[in-house]
């Protein structure tokens, strides 16, 4: 009896000891997922979890968004999950989305599931028109989305219809145009052919290339005013800081690249700017809503974390890359030293083996003496005649056998020379070897643009020790300049054939525009685009007045 209640008071307190756990439902782009979570759990715990279960490493660009009435929050690493303004009806939903966006894709994504994620979301954001994106390039965008779903386009398998089914287009394109669904089909198409051969992550880094050009990508916006109480929209982007007329979120009035702010504060509801520029005024601006403040702050600091993030890794490639280097200066050291050894032991047996044939040369020579002796001592006897004709034979078959020696020793000796030769020729290739990697040392590779970005007031930033300071070398600088000049005629060449193609389809498809179902923003996008303005050639105008002459702008608005 006693041994059944000690046994139910111990199944009793381990019961107790077990965590409470509260369910939680993370949807991915293409996914839901449910955890059971412990109560004291932080936002970190969680989102490390959900890291871990998609195999992602390039965290950074990813947070866990939940909503707040007619708002959207981040879930905060630092805070426990239920102390967040959640639902507390189980399963808590949270979705796993990227909050920022790479400047240039390629460069900077790695991974195929964080490229695959960015795709799945900036496609949806286009079709949604969350971002704006003009007819032409609109199809495709499509006709990648379609190769990195179906693979190579087969005439006898994807027959017409076989899209009919799939959402490729924004609404507002559709509608724009009198078109049938086959009409837009067979132009799709018509460049899904175009594709072939290109792997499903290929065909979504093309779609991601074409989509970081547009006006909207990795843009977000909040509601703000100026000190004179003008409503304008500020824009926050890999590139900076920019202000927007409400009704064009296409192209900003004036913009800020990071490389040029200081510090950005909050204070209730005002906004404070820093610029670089000590001796420029700060400038400020309001939100109505103390929420948004608090996100724009979070952003920030989310960004520079990110930045730190990102310049540590380069300096652990770099460490890595370093030491990899002094591992192959290390065995080209060895080989050389190897090759050193050899030689001095070649140069030794051929100087042997010379002397072997010196010496069996005039061995030879001493035994054809011998023979013309015994010729001129030899006695008349048959005997002695017969014993002399016999001893002459021994010495001629002796110095023929003594001057084949010699030529072969003589010949062992050339080829031993040439093995010296060769040998010396390694030891040339080795330290020739020696010289190319310690060349490499001398390279740092550049920093993305995104790097370079982090505000100077960021603390605890170095990208690399004094141990890992190089110096480029003339050789590397005009290699580097030959290849980067390369890349960038490939480039040019690729955008004008693209923007050759893009205009094709426009050109065929504006006749049966309905002019009159054109939004604003397409009506905005054909004016920047009469003018040829592109996302960063009208960043790059716009920073090419002072900073404080912006600033004041930004205030007059």
């Amino acid at each position: 009896m006693a041994g059944a209640i000690a046994s139910r008071m111990s199944f009793s307190s381990l019961k107790r000891k077990q965590p409470k756990t509260f369910t939680v439902r993370i949807v991915t782009m293409d996914a839901e997922m449910e955890f059971n979570c412990e109560m004291k759990w932080k936002g970190k715990d969680l989102f490390d979890l959900v890291c871990r279960t998609l195999g992602l490493r390039e965290t950074w660009f990813f947070g866990l968004q939940y909503t707040i009435k007619d708002t959207v929050a981040w879930l905060k690493m630092d805070k426990k999950v239920l102390d967040h303004d959640v639902s507390k009806e189980e399963p808590v939903t949270f979705h796993f989305l990227a909050k920022f966006y790479p400047e240039n894709a390629e460069e900077e994504l790695v991974q195929e599931i964080t490229q695959h994620l960015f795709f799945l979301q900036v496609k949806k954001q286009i079709l949604d028109e969350k971002i704006y994106c003009p007819p032409e390039a609109s199809v495709l965008l499509a006709s990648y989305a379609v190769q990195a779903k179906y693979g190579d386009y087969d005439p006898s398998v994807h027959k017409r219809g076989f899209l009919a089914q799939e959402e490729l287009l924004p609404k507002r394109v559709i509608n724009l145009y009198q078109m049938t669904q086959e009409m837009w089909e067979e132009r799709i198409t018509s460049w899904y052919a175009e594709h072939r051969g290109r792997a499903r992550d290929e065909a979504e880094m093309e779609y991601l290339k074409i989509a970081q050009d547009l006006e909207m990508y990795g843009v977000n916006y909040f509601a703000i005013r100026n000190k004179k109480g003008t409503e304008l929209l500020l824009g926050v982007d890999a590139l900076g800081l920019h202000i927007y007329d409400p009704e064009n979120r296409l192209t900003p009035k004036i913009s800020f690249p990071w490389n040029e702010i200081r510090n950005i504060s909050y204070s209730d509801k005002e906004f404070t700017i820093k610029p670089l520029d000590k001796k420029i005024d700060v400038f400020k601006f309001n939100s109505s809503k103390l929420r948004v403040n608090k996100l724009m702050e979070r952003q920030r600091l989310a960004r520079e974390k990110q930045m730190r993030e990102e310049a540590e890794r380069t300096r652990d490639e770099l460490e890595r890359r370093l030491l990899q280097l002094k591992e192959e200066a290390t065995m080209a050291n060895e080989a050389l030293m190897r090759s050193e050894e050899t030689a001095d032991l070649l140069a030794e047996k051929a100087q042997i083996t010379e002397e072997e044939a010196k010496l069996l040369a005039q061995k030879a020579a001493e035994a054809e003496q011998e023979m013309q002796r015994v010729k001129a001592t030899a006695i008349r006897t048959e005997e002695e005649k017969r014993l002399m004709e016999q001893k002459v034979l021994e010495a001629e078959m002796l110095a023929l056998k003594m001057a084949e020696e010699s030529e072969r020793r003589a010949k062992e000796a050339d080829q031993l020379k040439q093995d010296l030769q060769e040998a010396r020729e390694s030891e040339r290739r080795a330290k020739q070897k020696l010289l190319e990697i310690t060349t490499k040392a001398s390279y740092t590779p550049p920093v993305s643009s995104s790097t370079a970005a982090l505000p100077p007031d960021v603390p605890g930033f170095s990208l690399i020790g004094d141990s890992l300071s190089f110096d480029f070398k003339d050789t590397d600088m005009k290699r580097l300049s030959m290849e980067i000049e390369k890349e960038k005629v490939e480039y040019m060449e690729k955008s004008k054939h693209l923007q050759e193609q893009l205009n094709e389809l426009k050109t065929e498809i504006e006749a049966l525009k309905l002019k009159e179902r054109e939004t604003a923003l397409d009506l905005l996008h054909n004016e920047n685009a009469d003018r040829g303005g592109s996302k960063h050639n009208t960043i790059k105008k716009l920073t090419l007045q002072s900073t404080k002459s912006r600033v004041a702008f930004f205030e007059e608005l």
